[in-house]
């Protein structure tokens, strides 16, 4: 295996599909990714009970901080690296670089991220989105949706925002935004 001038071991480079505002459909297709597969990967979702969580560095936010009601990025270990394709320091990035680079000190608590933290493996086998969180109610969408169809475990009903609402119990474990950098730090 080849390694890169910091160290890490250079792989093949997955394919990045991206469809801005559809951050789970761009994470779950990253799972699916070969040059990924062996590694040791979580899923991460990161909103708070408000739905409101400000992020920097954020290709939506045009240099700005944009809130996010949720967002979700891949984290693979060893080392730990996150991999956010709508992060304008490039992808993947080293954890605690996404982390400084994306939350800033100065937010109240109750605007401070809660990550739900998922293995990726139960993530692929029981995730399922309809989309129906980005329709109007005239049906159009809010934004333009992907153009692959729907992604998610076959026979199982949407329950993304099971995923994102931190405040109930739900796959994998949600972490504060100290114990987050603690625990990939």
């Amino acid at each position: 295996m080849k390694r890169r001038a910091d160290g890490r071991e250079e792989t093949r480079a997955p394919r990045l599909l991206r469809q801005p505002f559809y951050c789970e459909e761009n994470v779950w297709h990253l799972c699916q990714e070969p040059a990924l597969v062996d590694k040791r990967r979580d899923v991460v979702f990161i909103s708070n009970a408000e739905r409101a969580c400000p992020m920097w560095s954020q290709k939506a936010g045009r240099g700005k901080p944009i809130v996010w009601d949720y967002h979700v990025v891949l984290l693979v270990r060893d080392p730990p690296e996150i991999w956010d394709v709508d992060c304008t320091f490039g992808v993947p990035l080293p954890a605690m670089e996404w982390l400084r680079g994306s939350f800033h000190p100065g937010v109240p608590p109750p605007y401070l991220p809660s990550f739900r933290v998922v293995p990726a493996d139960l993530f692929a086998r029981t995730f399922a989105s309809d989309r129906s969180h980005m329709r109007l109610p005239d049906g159009t969408f809010r934004k333009p949706p992907p153009p692959w169809p729907p992604v998610g475990a076959e026979s199982v009903p949407s329950n993304l925002m099971s995923f994102v609402d931190v405040t109930r119990p739900f796959h994998g474990e949600v972490l504060s935004l100290a114990a987050f950098a603690a625990r990939v730090g």
